[in-house]
């Protein structure tokens, strides 16, 4: 089974990514850590590689080419970024969205990267910000759009390990059989 984990920062994507991926025996594959290699290839903070994305549309589209490339190749894999659901919708059988407050996230953030809060709130939004505005630039994609995902969890309402119960009960129990079509997803994006 092929499974997309998607979110903003802070909501705990890769912890889940990676505990479920543990736990099922799969391959689990992070944009986040593509994307820091590539900004730190650079020199770069992730932010600052953000805002050159902004003009430099190809370093977008490469890291998402990867995402498409992985997921047409393998199976049992979990695919951990925030466009996994979309750059990898043909080929995923489950597609599931991470979420949590602001405030929590910000709070997860700070903790986890030994930041003040205002510094990882304004780094955070300003992220944000400039990956939706670039998602709809180039793909036409409204990152707020959650109707192509099978499961939303707000990961601020369970531990680390609770989430991970949900979602792998989601995985353990998903019938592709009962699938009755669902939404079209356009997935020619261009790469």
């Amino acid at each position: 089974m092929f499974v997309t984990i998607s979110g903003p920062a802070g909501v705990g994507k890769s912890t889940t990514a990676a505990g479920l991926a543990d736990a099922l025996g799969y391959e689990h594959t992070s944009g986040g850590d593509i994307f820091r290699a590539v900004a730190a290839e650079r020199g770069l903070s992730a932010l600052e590689l953000n805002k050159l994305a902004e003009d430099e549309g190809e370093i977008d589209r490469e890291l998402d080419r990867r995402q498409r490339e992985l997921a047409a190749e393998r199976s049992d894999l979990v695919l951990e970024s925030r466009l996994a659901g979309w750059m990898a919708a043909e080929h995923a059988d489950l597609r599931i969205w991470l979420d949590a407050p602001l405030d929590t996230r910000i709070a997860r953030i700070a903790e986890r990267e030994g930041k003040q809060r205002a510094n990882a709130r304004e780094e955070t939004v300003a992220r944000a910000d400039s990956e939706a505005l670039r998602y709809r630039e180039y793909y036409g994609i409204d990152i707020a759009d959650l109707s192509i995902y099978d499961v939303t969890v707000n990961t601020a309402r369970w531990s680390p390990g609770g989430v991970l119960d949900v979602v792998r009960t989601a995985v353990e129990t998903y019938d592709p059989a009962a699938d009755e079509g669902g939404a079209s997803i356009d997935t020619d994006y261009g790469l």
